[in-house]
């Protein structure tokens, strides 16, 4: 099974490549324990999706460190990676978003897969659960089946700014329903979440399941992407200039037409990450208290 991390993003809230800032002595960063715990659960490939300028940051560290111990490949977010019948327009610069990023690791996957971000740490439960997931999984009726890890939300607030989540909506059986971007959640107070909408203040239960972009799929999601992004570009609300598709909304659209299903998988773990440059000193210290209590060895691929 494959583990494909997007890795194409500069974190321009953050101010750098945190995808490569180091965490710990040994120089690791939040990408080595997510390849760590994706092995730990089965996984024997890793795809990063990166610019390509980057490549050469990514090879000599994270990739130099992993190559011994799994399979590694590497993909670009090129502007130009684009299904047959659109192009890009005049003035464009920006990345076409996370399921454009997703299909452009179309051609080194061919297998269930996971994808997640680079800069989020997710913890071994999720890639275990995605990884069991897939094992178990024998329907065969002619429809995708599948998966995410949903995570609490007060477990993946930050202290330094707003964040964006998707607010899961799931039925008796955990089928994912609904995902809802929230895109400036600012913060907690007496169990609830205020989030901007609109410039209105609104609250949502602390405990609401949202997408982290932890998701599980089959290579069935890449067909419907290519079509996906046509309708994308050929949408009266297209902008040329600032328009990203998102891999929620392409899950979204397959839930809708009866072409997938999703299982949400409810995961209690708590997720770090460094949106901003003042959240790293929090989630050094989570990680190497983690360490220290012999969750994770001091230097993962030393053996």
């Amino acid at each position: 099974m494959t583990l494909v991390i997007m890795a194409a993003g500069m974190g321009s809230r953050y101010g750098g490549l945190k995808q490569l800032d180091p965490i710990t002595e040994n120089g690791e960063f939040i990408i080595d324990f997510s390849i760590y715990d994706a092995i730990r659960a089965g996984f024997d490939k890793v795809v990063f999706i990166i610019k390509r300028e980057n490549y050469d940051a990514f090879r000599e560290t994270v990739g130099n460190r992993i190559s011994g111990h799994v399979k590694t490949e590497y993909v670009f977010q090129d502007l130009d990676a684009l299904p047959e019948g659109v192009t890009v327009p005049e003035g464009r610069v920006k990345p076409w978003g996370t399921a454009h990023a997703v299909l452009c690791a179309a051609d080194k996957v061919d297998d269930n897969f996971a994808v997640i971000n680079a800069d989020d740490f997710y913890g071994f439960d999720s890639y275990k659960r995605i990884y069991d997931f897939f094992a178990q999984s024998e329907k065969n009726d002619g429809k995708a089946h599948f998966t995410m890890a949903g995570y609490v939300l007060k477990n993946t607030l930050t202290e330094n700014g707003y964040v964006s989540r998707g607010e899961c909506v799931v039925d008796c059986d955990s089928m994912l329903t609904s995902i809802t971007e929230r895109t400036k959640l600012i913060r907690r107070e007496d169990g609830q979440v205020v989030y901007l909408d609109d410039g209105n203040e609104t609250v949502i239960d602390e405990n609401t399941p949202v997408s982290m972009n932890c998701w599980g799929f089959t290579p069935a999601i890449f067909d419907h992407i290519r079509g996906g992004i046509v309708d994308f570009f050929n949408s009266p609300s297209f902008d040329p200039i600032k328009g990203e598709y998102y891999l929620p909304s392409a899950v979204t659209e397959m839930m809708n037409s009866g072409k997938c299903d999703v299982k949400l998988l409810t995961t209690s773990a708590k997720w770090y990450g460094v949106t901003y440059h003042e959240d790293k000193e929090y989630v050094v210290s989570k990680i190497n208290e983690m360490i220290d209590n012999g969750e994770y060895p001091r230097g993962l691929w030393n053996k």
